[in-house]
C-alpha cells in the first residue's frame, strides 16, 4: 500500500507542473520616467529633447512571460533647452502640441530574458495616428527602496520610428525622418505583496490611465 501511495503522489506532482506566480502592478514615477528624442538636422548635429511628466502602469508575470503598459505622454512638455526651438516644434505643422496634447503607447507583449525585460512591442499614438514599435532594454533591473519601503523595478529602452508615418513631415529635406527613441522608466510596485505602507508617494499613485482599447479615445 505504502508502494502505491508513493507512485500516486509522484504522478500528481508530475502532472501539476510548475507553479507560475502571479502578475505584478507598477505605476510609473513621473519623477524618474521620460521619453527622449533624437534627430539630425541640416546634416551637422543632433537635436535632442524630451517629454515628461510621463505617467502609466506597468503589469508583468515573469514566469509566464507576459506583461502590459500604458503610458501617457504629454508633448507641451516638449524641452530641447531651447525654447524657441520647442514652441516652433509644438505648431500644428509639426507635433500640434494644443490639437494633440498627448501621445499613447500601448503594448500587451513584453519580453523577457533570464526574469528580466528584454522588449517591449506596442502601437504608438501620436497626432491621431497609430504605428507599431518595438522598445528594446538597454538595462533592467529592480531593487528595494528604503525611502518608498516598495519595490522599484526599471530600465533603459530604445527605439526608432519614422516621424512622417505620423504626419509630421515638414522639413525632411533638412531634419532627417529618422528619430531615435529613449526612455528611461521606474515603476513602483503596487497591490498584495508590496512592502511597507499600503499606499506609495503622491507622486507615483495618481497619473491617469488610458481607457482600455485604443488610447486615442481616452
Amino acid at each position: 500500500m505504502n508502494a502505491r501511495l508513493r507512485a500516486l503522489a509522484m504522478l500528481l506532482a508530475c502532472s501539476a507542473g510548475p507553479a507560475r506566480g502571479e502578475p505584478v502592478a507598477y505605476r510609473l514615477d513621473p519623477d524618474h520616467t521620460f521619453v527622449w528624442f533624437e534627430v539630425v538636422h541640416f546634416g551637422t548635429s543632433t537635436l535632442r529633447g524630451r517629454f515628461g511628466r510621463v505617467q502609466g502602469s506597468v503589469e508583468l508575470d515573469a514566469a509566464a512571460g507576459r506583461g502590459n503598459v500604458s503610458l501617457r505622454i504629454p508633448t507641451a512638455s516638449l524641452d530641447t533647452g531651447i525654447r524657441l526651438v520647442d514652441t516652433r516644434l509644438c505648431e500644428r505643422d509639426l507635433l500640434g502640441c494644443a490639437d494633440d496634447p498627448e501621445a499613447f503607447f500601448v503594448a500587451d507583449r513584453v519580453s523577457f530574458e533570464g526574469g528580466r525585460v528584454a522588449a517591449v512591442r506596442g502601437e504608438l499614438t501620436l497626432r491621431g495616428r497609430t504605428q507599431s514599435i518595438t522598445l528594446r532594454a538597454r538595462r533592467f533591473g529592480c531593487r528595494d527602496d528604503h525611502l518608498l519601503q516598495r519595490e522599484v523595478c526599471g530600465g533603459d529602452f530604445e527605439s526608432e520610428l519614422l516621424r512622417a508615418d505620423f504626419g509630421v513631415d515638414y522639413g525632411i529635406a533638412f531634419v532627417t525622418n529618422r528619430v531615435v527613441l529613449r526612455i528611461q522608466v521606474e515603476g513602483v510596485r503596487q497591490g498584495p505583496g508590496a512592502p511597507g505602507s499600503p499606499a506609495a508617494p503622491a507622486s507615483a499613485t495618481d497619473p491617469a490611465r488610458p481607457a482600455s482599447g485604443s488610447p486615442a479615445g481616452s
